[in-house]
């Protein structure tokens, strides 16, 4: 090493130990600059404007307002357009400027996957392969006709559902030959374990039948992958049937030579006489009466909190049930664990998803919409419509978890917070409201 560069290495641990900073040259070289100074938060970079960002229509608006622009951003769109879905859809063609970069679909409506038809019912799916963001979980929204049968079957994952409307009785026998039996209603939950065979079946209580949600703890779950009782035994042959069931091949003659998948059938009655297993029921029940099970009433809305800790054999779905008043949102917050998988039962929801790195996006929902935030990103949900919010948060996991920011904030030396926000003595001590998480925060 030349003498000039030893100097020059031996001047630079000198600027490091006394701690002076380094600046770039032109060439992209670290030089001393000789000076240091602490600069203030705010001049450091520029305040985040306060200007307002609200959605700029809804479906219901004049369509001549419907285009991209947003103050001085933007131009009209002088090609083809789907007007129906813009006017759904305001936050993606004029999204608020304090989106920045995309986060992925975060929005699918049920009404875009594609149709199942059977006599007796329909379904409809969502994975991974129409929501790629959805990664952790995947959906089937299923009808049943009064009397109709979703065939025994069983999965590699776990089946959770949400009873939208009407009543389901649901059967299934677990591995050490142990069975349940259950009508579950309109707000009422079920659980099936991995690989347990079971059977759902609409009951008469409601004329229309029933509808009701699955969830399953995989992202790239296919419903038409499910294993089924009549394809199975399409694909033995007969003579093993015979031998299996010790039966003549007269008795195993009609097996439906195709799955049966959704079929049409007498619905059960009130005084069927349920089997009875020498090796009793299962400990745990596969069901849950959260219709009957009272919320908890907040400032703005209300919200019930079922995981396993109640609901004890779900041990791989959680669930908050959320409802929000006009003019309401549920708070700033993140979970630290778990994708959250929403679903838009009633109202019109907007919500911003905070992706770290300066990227953020806001969307807007339906009833019927399906919604997606990855693990640990920010986000609210915000009701913007005129009537209650009612929706579901729904997480691959045991126990439900989530941070509140504004908790957070509050539990923090107030030094800490002034120094990164620049609240006044009046706003730091107002956030003391928030020591106790609020979930919900109503209008003002």
């Amino acid at each position: 090493m030349s003498g000039f560069k030893r100097l020059l290495s031996l001047l630079l641990l000198v600027q490091l130990a006394v701690g002076v900073p380094f600046a770039s040259s032109e060439n992209g070289t670290e030089m001393a600059t000789g000076t240091s100074s602490a600069a203030e938060p705010s001049s450091t970079v520029p305040f985040a404007s306060t200007d307002p960002n609200l959605a700029l229509w809804n479906e219901t608006s004049d369509p001549s307002i419907v285009v991209p622009e947003r103050g001085k951003l933007g131009a009209t769109i002088l090609g083809p357009d789907n007007l129906p879905i813009d006017l759904e859809n305001p936050d993606l063609l004029a999204p608020p400027t304090t989106d920045n970069g995309f986060v992925g679909n975060a929005k699918w409506p049920f009404a875009q996957s594609k149709q199942r038809l059977q006599t007796g019912g329909w379904a409809r799916q969502e994975n991974d392969v129409v929501m790629p963001l959805a990664a952790n979980i995947a959906s089937t929204n299923m009808r049943l006709e009064a009397g109709a049968i979703r065939e025994l079957h069983w999965h590699k994952t776990s089946e959770w559902a949400y009873v939208l409307k009407g009543s389901t009785q649901i059967t299934a026998v677990d591995q050490l030959g142990r069975n349940y039996i259950a009508t579950v209603k309109a707000g009422d939950l079920w659980f099936f374990p991995p690989g347990v065979p079971h059977s759902l079946q609409a009951t008469a209580d409601d004329p229309e039948g029933s509808e009701f949600l699955l969830i399953f703890n995989a992202g790239d779950f296919d419903d038409s992958a499910t294993f089924l009782l009549t394809d199975f035994l399409a694909h033995i042959p007969a003579e093993v049937i015979q031998k299996n069931f010790r039966a003549s091949a007269e008795a195993f003659s009609k097996i439906p030579a195709q799955q049966l998948y959704i079929f049409p059938s007498t619905p059960p009655p009130d005084n069927q006489q349920d089997p009875v297993s020498p090796q009793g029921m299962v400990p745990l029940p596969y069901s849950f009466a959260a219709s009957e099970m009272k919320a908890t009433q907040l400032s703005g809305g209300s919200v019930k909190i079922i995981d396993s800790r109640i609901f004890n054999i779900s041990t791989t779905i959680a669930l908050a049930e959320v409802e929000v008043e006009p003019g309401a949102m549920r708070e700033l917050h993140w979970h630290p664990t778990q994708d959250e998988w929403a679903y838009i039962i009633n109202g019109h929801a907007r919500m911003t998803i905070f992706a770290a790195q300066s990227v953020a996006s806001t969307f807007d929902y339906q009833p019927g919409d399906i919604g997606y935030v990855p693990t640990g990103m920010g986000h609210y949900v915000e009701n913007i419509g005129n009537t209650t919010l009612k929706y579901l948060e729904i997480f691959n996991t045991d126990i439900f978890a989530d941070v509140s920011l504004s908790q957070w904030l509050a539990l923090t030396p107030p030094e800490l917070v002034q120094a990164h926000l620049g609240l006044d003595e009046a706003t730091l001590e107002s956030l003391a409201q928030f020591k106790t998480k609020l979930f919900i925060v109503g209008p003002e």
